[in-house]
């Protein structure tokens, strides 16, 4: 059992008791009744534990003991949780916040993990993010590659925290709204968790749901619908039709930021949910388990999203013109040799561009002269590259 340190036990004296409950709440606790000076709070035994449930009493400040019963408090959750008071300690004074626990399955010691491994993971989970901030913007089958400031702005405020016992448990949380901030006498509702408005209250309520808890919401009704529509695929032996989870948040980003999870031993993994007592979920969130099996199904169901509804509005594409076609139709063509603006990893690729009848002498020249070009249009695909269509400025910039 860990035994809290003196330093640790100065600093549980300053907790507040509500601290302390909004934590317990968090993992599952219960208030069961009030006893003198103090309440009796109870978590059952979960699915792998056995015998009678844990208990503890959450003291009142005015209690002469009050730092040695907060001491206790952290033992006893040490026990239970298999970490060290401290970690416990600091979490507890984090601000609200909604967790989110990839659980991986690398070969090896528990507690340990490739560096390749956690590499591919990282990014996927970041990807990951990014896709569900996109949808809880605005759900899209393929989203935009150039992201909203909203976007950016939550995946840089995402936190990585200390890894938790398992094969290998990354844990990130969400950042919400402080209850503090909140008007005087409102409450926290339940939120349903595939409500495309599930802001607390419902309609009329005059509450607007945090941005960070609509991107984890979209996160995991997200996930959860992919993992379905892989198993439907699975099943029937033919492709699902992803389209019809779009408005849950699947996207075709989100399903490669899944596969992206698994690396390149397309090792199966999981992810848990645990959400902010101060905006409590009422309803179920198991944690949601992909395995290899998903996987191919999961590639499929992006490339078919991407080759039907992967249109790029407004694009900006730098490169040079490598090639000029003259189409049997009368139109003009050019191939540019260059990478798109909006991508996060500049990927140089020869993109075919349909001209306008002004942009024929540009294009010419940029060609002869060896120029760069800045082309902006729609992009979709074509074949296993992409096109440029609907352009609606071509610039030469010479030297």
């Amino acid at each position: 059992m860990s035994v809290i340190t003196d330093a640790e036990f100065e600093e549980a004296r300053t907790l507040d008791p509500e601290v302390v409950r909004r934590y317990l709440r968090g993992k599952g606790w219960r208030a069961e009744r009030d006893l003198s000076g103090a309440e009796l709070w109870e978590r059952g035994s979960v699915a792998d534990e056995q015998g009678p449930p844990y208990e503890m009493l959450v003291p009142s400040r005015r209690l002469r003991d009050y730092p040695g019963r907060i001491a206790d408090i952290l033992e006893t959750l040490a026990l239970v949780e298999a970490r060290r008071p401290g970690d416990i300690l600091r979490e507890m004074r984090l601000p609200p916040v909604d967790w989110q626990f990839l659980r991986l399955m690398p070969p090896g010691p528990s507690g340990t993990a490739p560096l390749l491994d956690l590499v591919s993971a990282l990014t996927g989970f970041k990807d990951l993010h990014t896709a569900a901030a996109s949808s809880a913007v605005e759900p899209q089958a393929v989203q935009p590659g150039q992201k909203p400031q909203v976007v950016k702005d939550h995946v840089a405020a995402v936190r990585l925290d200390q890894t938790r016992v398992g094969s290998y448990v990354l844990a990130a949380h969400t950042p919400l709204p402080d209850p503090s901030s909140q008007l005087p006498g409102s409450t926290h509702e339940q939120a349903a968790l595939f409500h495309e408005d599930a802001s607390p209250g419902g309609p009329g309520s005059g509450r607007t749901e945090p941005f960070g808890r609509r991107v984890t919401r979209m996160l995991f009704a997200g996930v959860t619908c992919a993992v379905a529509a892989a198993d439907e695929t699975l099943a029937r032996d033919a492709l699902a039709d992803f389209e019809l989870y779009t408005g849950a948040g699947l996207s075709a980003n989100l399903c490669e930021s899944l596969v992206k999870i698994a690396g390149e031993e397309r090792r199966d993994f999981s992810l848990a949910f645990a959400w902010s007592s101060e905006l409590p979920v009422d309803q179920p969130s198991p944690p949601v388990v992909i395995a290899p099996r998903h996987l191919e199904a999961l590639e499929e169901g992006a490339k078919d999203l991407r080759a039907r509804l992967g249109h790029e509005r407004g694009a900006v594409l730098h490169g040079m013109v490598t090639r000029l076609h003259a189409e049997d139709h009368g139109s003009r063509e050019a191939t540019v040799y260059g990478s798109f603006e909006h991508e996060d990893y500049a990927r140089v690729r020869h993109v075919r561009v349909r001209l306008r009848p002004d942009d024929v002498d540009r294009a010419t020249e940029a060609w002869r002269n060896r120029y760069e070009v800045l082309v902006k249009g729609d992009v979709e695909p074509r074949g296993n590259g992409v096109r440029m269509r609907d352009v609606t400025a071509f610039v030469v910039v010479p030297g």
